[in-house]
């Protein structure tokens, strides 16, 4: 608008266009009919296009650059020819990045070539899987009939052409298995062309298309949407850098800020010897710490009841309803006091434990076998028992061999991972998990997961590494190295926190993170704070931010736990949750309540709801039981999925969905 009003004609706007596909699908025919002038030569029965080449012209005063590149071959014979092709033409686009990509084939091609997507997946990998961002699917030959369809008359032109596109779009995902472009938005365009000199033509001489449209300015559009579009992006969001180190100096994909941010604001707990039983947890439960209090009560309710006998189911049958109720409450109130009493009984324990550890740092082996023993006592020195002779046949007669295996000396915990979808694998393995603690230098805990899948596309691993050093009784300070996999890129994260607790009923972190993805760096920080408001009540409260570049995410949590009385004797408890995250000036909040109680004697139900800004959520319930009743509930979602199986179109006017 700028030059228009000072008068000025020439835009000063070029276009560089790649062309790519396979040999013999019209590539130098479509460059020849864009300028409307025969610029490349062309050959029916053998390849024209043997290296690369470059085409300028003007077309409507706009200069265009057009790469002309030899055919590929899909024959898995020629990948070699295919290697030497790509490493041209990635040479040549260093030195012209395009603005669009033609990726040209044919529409009448019915049965696609199968080894078309080992091409597909060489050309991403050679020339990057960001060459299809800026690609129009160019399919020639538009004026050849449709087939047949399985009713055996033709099909429509419209069918036909979105059939043909569909299949391509489906294997340009599987050659570069992103999941971002299967999203219906990530989808490229379609061109159809028509070279034939003998095809329907407009007024203006311009090959016209069976439904009547003239195909070349409406492929030239998109070429100049598709660059309009890309530079409007670069200046509309300066947070979206462009890298010219990158082919094609295309924008790179936003980072996931958020699901950093909520990876930072994770509590992870810290680690301890299992040697050092002096002084208090840094993790230990607030409350645990609180009933510890409860030990100097006067009187053990449960040695006060007199004696009672459990009766067989039996003998409960034969009582009346009023007293089986009774008798039910009496048992109840029973055992709820007994595992009071064996509660405070290892919290006595414990209590011991760590005054011994005071006195007595030296004596950790000697504290954790007997913390009964008397102090006076004399030290118990463990010796080796003799082992007994082997007979020497392995016959069943000599039962010696069973049962008998060697300790494992090693400390890794070795597991698999078992993929619930591995139909195709013999076993059903996925991967495998190592595990392993480990206490550095005698003093410093530490700890590490690897854990690494494979399937047959994608190769996944992730490590999560931390150690700790404890300051004295109140503070801690946890240092670690994870590896996450992010997209299709690697994470590598380095954070620290420290924990400080005070009054017994606070306390307080603060931690740091570095993460490295791909060329990016990723700076993060985040506070946290609980506090215990008497034995019930807890409120936990962390923010945080990460940053990298220009581009920053902040997030919020805060969350109320609520605990039963008797807590952990019974599990009833409750947490109400609200979550806040804003990037980019768009405010994310969600909130969420989960309630677990008890429901009778001998069952218990989890529900949990949660919504978002948008109001868009989740409602879930779950109980466990042991009543036979409550279990054949379970009989209603297979028979609500027998009777959908039976009569699929019962429910086709519901979009509402329930899961058990």
């Amino acid at each position: 608008m700028q030059l228009e009003a000072e008068g000025k004609d020439d835009l000063d706007f070029s276009l560089n266009i790649l062309v790519l596909g396979k040999t013999g699908v019209g590539k130098s025919a479509t460059i020849n009919s864009i300028f409307g002038e025969k610029r490349v030569e062309i050959n029916a029965f053998a390849p024209a296009t043997t290296r690369v080449n470059e085409i300028v012209g003007t077309i409507n005063r706009v200069k265009i650059r057009i790469i002309d590149t030899p055919g590929l071959r899909s024959s898995v014979k020629e990948e070699a020819t295919n290697r030497k092709i790509l490493a041209s033409i990635k040479k040549s686009i260093n030195k012209f990045p395009p603005d669009a990509v033609l990726y040209v084939d044919r529409l009448d091609t019915h049965d696609r070539d199968r080894n078309d997507l080992l091409l597909l997946r060489s050309l991403s990998r050679t020339l990057t899987s960001s060459i299809w961002n800026g690609a129009i699917v160019t399919l020639t030959h538009a004026a050849s009939p449709p087939p047949d369809g399985p009713s055996g008359s033709s099909l429509g032109f419209e069918v036909y052409v979105a059939q043909r596109s569909r299949v391509i779009q489906q294997a340009i995902i599987q050659s570069v298995g992103d999941p971002h472009l299967m999203h219906p938005s990530m989808k490229r365009p379609v061109s159809l062309v028509e070279n034939h000199s003998l095809c329907q033509k407009n007024e203006n001489r311009e090959n016209v298309l069976p439904n009547g449209q003239s195909w070349r300015p409406q492929l030239l559009l998109l070429c100049y949407s598709l660059k309009v579009l890309s530079e409007a992006s670069s200046v509309s969001k300066p947070e979206d850098v462009i890298d010219d180190k990158k082919p094609f100096g295309l924008r790179l994909r936003a980072l996931p800020l958020p699901h950093m941010v909520s990876s930072l604001l994770q509590s992870r707990p810290h680690l301890k010897l299992p040697t050092d039983l002096s002084g208090e947890d840094i993790d230990s439960d607030m409350d645990l710490v609180d009933l510890s209090d409860s030990d100097g009560e006067d009187e053990d309710e449960y040695d006060q009841l007199p004696p009672f006998k459990p009766l067989r189911k039996s003998q409960v049958q034969k009582l009346s309803k009023e007293q089986r109720k009774a008798y039910f409450e009496e048992y109840d109130y029973r055992v709820k006091l007994l595992q009071k009493k064996e509660w405070r009984d290892e919290l006595k324990r414990l209590k011991e434990i760590k005054k011994r550890g005071k006195n007595s740092r030296n004596d950790y082996h000697d504290i954790g076998e007997d913390v009964d023993q008397e102090d006076e006592g004399p030290t118990p020195v463990p010796v080796p028992l003799p082992d007994f002779v082997l007979p020497h046949s392995f016959d069943s007669d000599n039962p010696s061999y069973r049962y008998r295996v060697l300790e494992p000396a090693s400390q890794f915990l070795v597991r698999p991972v078992l993929d619930a979808q591995g139909w195709d694998h013999d076993c059903g393995y996925d991967g495998v998990s190592i595990e392993s603690n480990l206490a550095v230098a005698g003093r410093f805990p530490g700890a590490f997961t690897v854990q690494i899948t494979k399937d047959k596309k994608d190769f996944n691993i992730q490590l999560d590494s931390s150690i700790c050093a404890k300051h004295g009784e109140n503070g801690s300070t946890m240092a670690g190295f994870d590896i996450q996999t992010i997209g299709r890129q690697l994470a590598y994260i380095l954070r620290s926190e420290t924990k400080l607790k005070k009054f017994k009923l606070n306390k307080t972190s603060a931690g740091i993170s570095i993460t490295l993805l791909g060329e990016n760096v990723v700076t993060g920080l985040k506070i946290e704070d609980q506090i215990a408001v008497g034995k019930r009540l807890a409120l936990v409260g962390n923010a945080g931010t990460v940053r990298s570049g220009g581009d920053t995410a902040y997030g919020a949590n805060l969350e109320v736990h609520l605990k039963s009385k008797d807590f952990p004797i019974e599990q009833d408890q409750s947490t109400l949750g609200l979550s806040l995250m804003k990037w980019r000036g768009d405010l994310g909040l969600m909130a969420n309540l989960q309630c677990q109680f008890s429901v009778g004697r001998n069952s218990k139900m989890a529900i949990r709801v949660g919504m978002n800004i948008k109001r868009s959520g989740q409602i879930s319930i779950k109980t466990n039981s042991s009543e036979l009743q409550a279990a054949l509930i379970v009989i209603v979602p297979v028979a609500v999925s027998i009777l959908r199986s039976i009569y699929p179109g019962s429910n086709a006017g519901s979009s509402n969905k329930l899961d058990y």
